[in-house]
């Protein structure tokens, strides 16, 4: 097993190649960053469900259904872009948060008071680094 040097970035192309292989379901190795990121992409309706599984000493899997038009077959995701890298990290304070398609995405954004959305660190007045756009 290869230790992968950007988990995020890693967790986004698995969800991108799953949404562009027409998957309905995606396995992740998890961590606590990638359950809070999944709980908000639930939140917000880009995907349909998911599944933390847990297994002793070790990390555990995160399932993910994905949500795909019934009619069309498109799916909920139109787009998920890494903002923040290892190599480069950006940050946002408070005042400078960045607005994703005009509000119609989100951006998930680490902060103090954990990983939120673009909107909810508006309302709170916290910055932070942002870890991705979602669209």
């Amino acid at each position: 097993m290869s230790k992968v040097s950007d988990p995020i970035a890693d967790y986004l192309t698995r969800v991108r190649n799953a949404i562009l292989a027409k998957h309905r379901v995606v396995d992740i190795p998890a961590s606590s960053i990638k359950k809070e990121m999944t709980k908000i992409l639930m939140d917000k309706g880009y995907i349909l469900n998911f599944k933390f599984e847990e297994e002793q000493g070790y990390q555990g899997n995160i399932k993910i259904a994905l949500k795909y038009n019934p009619e069309t077959k498109v799916s909920a995701i139109k787009g998920l872009k890494r903002i923040s890298k290892p190599g480069l990290r950006q940050y946002c304070n408070g005042d400078n948060i960045p607005r994703v398609l005009n509000g119609l995405g989100i951006a998930i954004i680490s902060t103090s008071k954990g990983v939120i959305t673009d909107k909810e660190a508006r309302e709170q007045n916290v910055g932070g680094e942002v870890l991705c756009y979602v669209y």
